[in-house]
């Protein structure tokens, strides 16, 4: 190969653009928390809750918000509604799968319906994390240290 290939092959790798793809499945460094919650009520008392822990909390209202959310940044712990007008937690976990896999293990899902078969049917399959409503903060405060705990 003479320099004048040489050259034009170095100057061809330096054209060429390479992106790199966040999260490789670590915790995040900062105390993230995502929320999806449609009650308004409830996802400000867990949003003071957790603030008061010392987390960033986001909070969506609906599965395509916590999308958006979830492609522009990354979370250490994903607190998620089963029951959502138009994007439910079991799709928005779906979605999840597709875009950010790495993220499913941060999943802690919450519901008021219990007994609901197809909720329990999902959670099995995927061997999640399931808080019954109404729960307790100290309820939560652990299900994130079982969260975290499976992810370092």
């Amino acid at each position: 190969m003479n320099d004048y290939e040489l050259m034009r092959r170095r100057e061809s790798a330096r054209s060429e653009k390479t992106y790199e793809l966040p999260d490789t499945g670590g915790i995040p460094k900062t105390k993230s928390i995502l929320i999806l919650e449609d009650d308004a009520a409830l996802a400000f008392i867990l949003k003071e809750a957790l603030e008061n822990q010392r987390y960033v909390v986001t909070v969506v209202p609906n599965g395509a918000e916590g999308l958006k959310k979830i492609m522009a940044g990354d979370y250490s712990v994903i607190l998620c509604d089963m029951v959502m007008p138009n994007f439910p937690g079991d799709m928005f976990y779906l979605a999840v799968e597709r875009v950010r896999p790495q993220l499913c293990n941060r999943f802690i899902f919450m519901t008021g319906h219990q007994g609901d078969r197809k909720i329990e049917q999902f959670i099995r399959s995927i061997r999640g994390l399931m808080l019954w409503k109404p729960f307790e903060m100290h309820v939560l405060f652990d299900a994130i240290k079982v969260v975290n705990g499976k992810n370092q």
